[in-house]
């Protein structure tokens, strides 16, 4: 659909929601149903729904402040925003009423924007807590594998590593628990485009293990080469859900929620 600029400026937008209904009806492995989320009073997660099938690469976008981060701190269930309404599944097993703990012991593994690298611990020892407590994934050999330069580096100081490498530590970290969705929230920012090349052969490498990603990132052109689907909030709520290919052929539907 072809929007005119009298329809832009009256923001008569195009129906670009219209693929969600069909999306959140079919079979998945990972499913968030009519999510609500609040930090205190101010209601952020406005009944988002998305499904996602295994070893899928989905891209949540949106401008800044559409909810991204907040819906992905929901599903990890943590406790701030709080999840007050909506379900959450994976692999049969509702997640929704599980503490952040148990979420984490189901599945995920939520990879935030700071990283958390833990000062004072080398990058060995970083990886090495992640696996204190069961369930555990990925052997450390097996990370060193994929991320051979964690390998390289694994007596050094884990903060002291470049933002890469400590990009790198903060997937490795997931991937040592037993771990079927990783959510990562913008793990290009601040990275130079050929660390960035580095960082999306892992995740495809991740995808063929089998594993569900769901990718908060700004850099959308880049999010959506990378994954298979995308959905896209505004305001807390999903304007489009269908494949990211569409989202790169729908040049309105970028400019009007991507601002690319």
């Amino acid at each position: 659909m072809t929007l005119t600029e009298d329809q832009l400026t009256n923001r008569e937008r195009p129906d670009f929601s219209r693929h969600a209904n069909q999306a959140a009806t079919a079979p998945a492995y990972f499913s968030v149903w009519d999510l609500h989320a609040y930090y205190g009073e101010s209601y952020i997660v406005q009944g988002v729904s998305f499904n996602v099938h295994e070893g899928e690469i989905l891209a949540l976008l949106g401008r800044n402040g559409a909810g991204k981060t907040s819906t992905l701190r929901a599903i990890a269930r943590l406790d701030n925003p709080e999840a007050r309404r909506g379900e959450i599944w994976l692999d049969h097993k509702a997640l929704h009423n599980m503490k952040s703990y148990e979420a984490a012991a189901a599945g995920i593994q939520l990879v935030p924007e700071d990283r958390r690298i833990i000062s004072g611990l080398t990058v060995e020892e970083n990886i090495q807590l992640a696996q204190i407590a069961p369930p555990i994934g990925w052997s450390v050999d097996r990370i060193y594998e994929l991320f051979p330069r964690l390998g390289e580096r694994r007596k050094q100081e884990g903060v002291t590593l470049s933002g890469g490498e400590q990009q790198m530590l903060s997937i490795a970290r997931a991937l040592a628990r037993n771990i079927k969705v990783l959510l990562l929230d913008e793990p290009y920012e601040g990275l130079a485009p050929v660390i960035v090349d580095e960082i999306e052969k892992t995740l495809n490498i991740i995808k063929e293990q089998g594993i569900t990603t769901v990718i908060v990132e700004q850099n959308a052109i880049r999010a959506l080469m990378l994954a298979d689907r995308a959905v896209i909030l505004d305001t807390g709520t999903v304007v489009f859900d269908g494949t990211a290919q569409e989202v790169l052929d729908n040049e309105a539907l970028r400019a009007e929620y991507l601002a690319i």
